[in-house]
C-alpha cells in the first residue's frame, strides 16, 4: 500500500480527525471508530509499516515502544489494574483489516471470549 493513501498515516499526519489520546515522534495512539469494548485504542507507528512481516532491522525498536506506550494509555484509561487485552493482528487470516501495523488495546469490561 502507498503510504499516502493509508488511513492510519494520513491520522498520524493530522491529514484524518481523530481522537488522539498520545503522539510522539515515533507513534500515534487513537480511539478506533469501531470500539468492542468501552476502551479500544489503536497504537500506530508514524512510519508506514505494513504489518510485522514487513519491520525491517531498523523497525525494532518501534514494537517494543508500542507496548511502552500502551502502557501508559491503559493507565491513562484506568484498565490497567482490571485488565485489558493487547493486540496485533497480522494478514489476512490474522484478522488485519488495515495494512498499517496497528496495535489494539482493548479493555473496561470482562472479556469474556479466551484466546489462547
Amino acid at each position: 500500500m502507498n503510504p499516502e493513501q493509508c488511513l492510519f498515516c494520513k491520522i498520524s499526519k493530522g491529514e484524518i480527525k481523530a481522537t488522539i489520546l498520545y503522539q510522539d515522534a515515533a507513534v500515534t495512539a487513537f480511539r478506533d471508530i469501531h470500539p468492542v469494548a468501552p476502551t479500544h485504542v489503536l497504537i500506530v507507528p508514524n512510519k508506514h509499516i505494513q504489518s510485522i512481516n514487513e519491520m525491517e532491522a531498523e523497525d525494532e525498536l518501534i514494537l517494543g515502544h508500542l507496548f511502552f506506550v500502551a502502557k501508559k494509555i491503559t493507565q491513562q484509561e484506568n484498565i490497567a489494574e482490571s485488565g485489558y487485552r493487547s493486540i496485533i493482528n497480522t494478514g489476512v487470516h490474522g484478522g488485519q483489516t488495515v495494512s498499517h501495523l496497528h496495535l489494539h488495546i482493548i479493555g473496561g469490561k470482562p472479556l469474556r471470549e479466551p484466546m489462547g
